[in-house]
């Protein structure tokens, strides 16, 4: 699978600020890169250590095209699963 220009950037980065919907405010939240153990195999996803309502997290992982991960929930962008981001 390859990855867009923009999660590319954000991975090398290592994290990235993004606007969001919390609370009824919109505020600038810094996501950090965090890698996940899924068995033998890792995968990469964004992750905010606040709660964030899940229609705004799926927002922020189909526009990433990264998975994202709140302390609420995750999510993946449409039609992706956690072994497209295996290796990265």
């Amino acid at each position: 699978m390859e990855l867009s220009e923009n999660a590319k950037r954000i991975l090398q980065a290592g994290k990235a600020n993004i606007r969001v919907r919390r609370s009824g405010m919109y505020q600038v939240m810094p996501f950090v890169v965090k890698r996940i153990r899924a068995g033998q195999e890792e995968f990469v996803e964004l992750f905010l250590d606040r709660i964030v309502d899940m229609p705004e997290i799926i927002r922020v992982a189909n526009e990433t095209g990264l998975p994202v991960e709140a302390q609420n929930g995750r999510a993946f962008p449409d039609g992706k699963s956690a072994k497209d981001f295996i290796g990265f």
